[in-house]
């Protein structure tokens, strides 16, 4: 929330003529407000701002004045704000025939007129009624602004619960839900859900049951709380339970149902089953004592699922709460590897010996090697950059044949089975590749005496499963006859850095780095291992019907955006000094003139003052303004400007429409000069 500095609210005084500025001026610094005295009406229009609590005129500085900058800035005020304009006219300056007071009013929207010659008690307090004034509207500003924070937290708490929200003009007439109420329907998440369309929803035998609670709402004023079952348009039943306030909005008069909806689906068909298991037991009580054996033994399996289920859960949660984790340290990992490879590309090109040249290259090398490493980390936080196109991983597999007899060795047997017809998948080739790779390295290790390993392709269909969406899938399998892992071990091998491998033999990121990778492209890596009997791992990725691009397209797009002008006046934006330096060097020795800025709010004022710009790369991750919202505010300034938005993860929000070149953490000189020039054709092309 935003804080009213009483003191800093300072009262602009324009009053060139006379000693009525500094007249002014004294009477309000005794009443204990602070002036800023403005030599004229360009420097008072500059000086306006949401922080100026008020400002006194003089009518003669008025006269003849060019107010287009004021009047622009009055109309572009934030809704919270009247700004107060204080005009000291003298007696008889405005008879009732002149229209120059109605148009000061029009012009300048919240204005009083104060005759002079006047008493300095008036002059002060109607200037200290004009800054009570302002305080309530910085007051209400504060108010707006905990408004928006109360929703964003309302926001991530449905979210949080898996609740949706729905609202319903009493009585029924307009109904407006959001995307999860839409999908515990089974509504698309765009076009029209009316009531009409929530009620043929519901289940014949629930739909009165439904009006009746609406009905007594309405009438007693309580809130609605109802249970009801729902068709979808495939025939699926499920059942959905909805929970409103009655809100009366006593300014249009009207009442409606404001509210969240949840799917019960599960809670109900235990309950049901429950019920049922309830009702046999009874009956078998009758009977035979051996038939509530049987159903005793059927709760206790139950209750062994249930474990089992809230197991998975957890662990499920610990892998989450890792990745988040990981992925933070890789992106910190990615900014000082950025200052590090930079500076370490500019010191090669200055170095003429050998031997130091030698050296720095093996610490180029070494930065690399951690920025791979980085990579891996955030694959498992499912926030690497990826290059997603249809694929037929049959045709992937047969391709890197030759790599993985290489990498086995002679020791091990090489089984495929791959389809020649099979869906395509979206998928990134080279990080496939890389995560195959892996699983089969992982299967050679654990056969140190020998054995097979089998890879299969095939395409099959979930449905019901708790880590995947209903649908077609291609599934990847990786089995070997090695000495397999104990529970242990299998509930820990797909943590980052986890290994059963001798000190310095394996990184313990290669299971990682696949179960990222599966979750990012919207599907799941399953591992099954008996100790002693081998292990099976299953790549899931889902069906795609996309159509790939060609390589000979991909290629001419990527060899236009190779080379860059040099000479381009660059905008560099960063908060982090250590990075912004050495960009700024690497584009500098690319013959670049380079103005640096820490902030967004420093980067558009360079634009402001209307210095020549060519391009603009900035940082996404930055305090106060993001790098995408620079990149808007930009915009607006100069709508043609080229954006190049370096950031370390995966994809940029969702929602970003603009035409913006991304430059991945860390980067070196040339990945500079391609995406530089990228961004610079995309203009030329729009």
């Amino acid at each position: 929330m935003t804080t009213i500095d009483r003191n800093a609210c300072r009262a602009l005084i324009l009053a060139p003529l006379g000693r009525d500025a500094p007249v002014a001026a004294a009477l309000l610094r005794e009443a204990g407000t602070g002036t800023i005295v403005c030599a004229d009406i360009a420097h008072f229009s500059a000086s306006l701002s949401d922080e100026i609590c008020c400002a006194v005129v003089t009518e003669e500085a008025l006269r003849d004045a060019d107010l287009t900058d004021v009047a622009a800035w009055v109309a572009t005020q934030p809704k919270w704000s009247d700004f107060p304009f204080i005009i000291l006219t003298q007696r008889g300056g405005y008879p009732d025939r002149n229209p120059q007071p109605q148009t000061l009013v029009r012009t300048l929207g919240n204005v009083v007129f104060l005759e002079r010659p006047f008493h300095p008690m008036t002059f002060v307090s109607v200037v200290a009624t004009a800054q009570r004034g302002r305080y309530r509207q910085y007051e209400a500003r504060a108010r707006m602004e905990e408004l928006h924070e109360s929703e964003a937290r309302l926001r991530t708490a449905l979210t949080a619960g898996q609740l949706g929200q729905w609202e319903l003009d009493l009585p029924p007439t307009e109904f407006t839900a959001s995307a999860p109420t839409r999908a515990v329907f089974g509504w698309p998440a765009s076009g029209p859900f009316t009531y009409g369309d929530f009620e043929a929803r519901l289940h014949p035998d629930d739909r009165e049951r439904a009006r009746e609670a609406i009905r007594i709402s309405i009438e007693t004023r309580r809130d609605f709380a109802v249970e009801c079952r729902c068709f979808w348009s495939d025939g699926t039943l499920r059942w959905v339970d909805l929970r409103a306030r009655h809100v009366f909005d006593r300014r249009s008069r009207k009442a409606r149902l404001v509210g969240v909806s949840s799917d019960i689906t599960s809670r109900k068909t235990a309950e049901a089953n429950l019920r049922r298991l309830n009702e046999t037991l009874e009956a078998k009580v009758l009977e035979r004592t051996a038939q509530l054996e049987r159903a005793h033994r059927t709760v206790l399996e139950e209750i062994q699922q249930r474990e089992h289920t809230e197991e998975v859960l957890r662990q499920v949660q610990k892998m989450e709460m890792i990745g988040q984790l990981t992925g933070g340290v890789a992106h910190d990992f990615n900014n000082l590897l950025m200052a590090v490879m930079g500076n370490l590309e500019l010191l090669r090109k200055q170095i003429h010996d050998e031997k130091l040249a030698r050296l720095v290259d093996g610490a180029l090398r070494g930065a690399s090697r951690g920025a791979s490493l980085t990579q891996r980390l955030l694959a498992f936080a499912r926030q690497q950059d990826l290059r997603i196109e249809p694929t037929h991983l049959g045709n992937l597999i047969r391709g890197m044949t030759d790599l993985l007899e290489r990498s086995v060795g002679a020791r091990i047997e090489l089984e495929f089975e791959l389809p020649a017809q099979l869906p395509l998948t979206l998928a990134d080739a080279n990080q496939v590749e890389l995560a195959l790779l892996n699983l089969v390295v992982n299967a050679r290790d654990a056969m140190p005496d020998g054995g097979t390993v089998s890879i299969r392709v095939d395409e099959v269909q979930a449905s019901g499963h708790p880590d995947l969406a209903a649908g077609d899938y291609v599934r990847v399998i990786v089995s070997d006859t090695g000495h397999g892992m104990n529970a242990t071990t299998l509930s820990k091998a797909m943590e980052p850095f986890f290994t059963t491998k001798e000190l310095g033999k394996g990184t313990g990121l290669g299971l990682s780095m696949a179960h990222g990778l599966a979750l990012q492209l919207n599907g799941a890596l399953r591992l099954e291992s008996e100790e002693g009997r081998g292990t099976r791992v299953e790549l899931w990725l889902p069906v795609t019907a996309q159509v790939p691009v060609g390589q000979a397209v991909a290629e001419s797009m990527s060899n236009e955006g190779s080379a860059a002008p040099k000479g381009v006046t660059i905008l560099l934006v960063d908060d982090d000094a250590l990075i912004c330096n050495s960009t700024a060097y690497l584009l500098e020795d690319l013959g670049h003139e380079v103005i640096e800025a820490n902030s967004g709010a420093s980067a558009l004022e360079v634009l402001k003052n209307g210095r020549k710009v060519d391009l603009l790369i900035t940082d996404y991750s930055m305090p106060g303004m993001t790098g995408i919202q620079l990149a808007y505010a930009a915009r607006q300034l100069r709508p043609d400007l080229p954006v190049v938005m370096a950031t370390g993860y995966a994809d940029l929000p969702s929602g970003t429409s603009m035409d913006i070149v991304r430059l991945r953490k860390p980067y070196q000189q040339h990945q500079l000069v391609a995406e530089i020039a990228k961004a610079l054709r995309l203009v030329r092309s729009g």
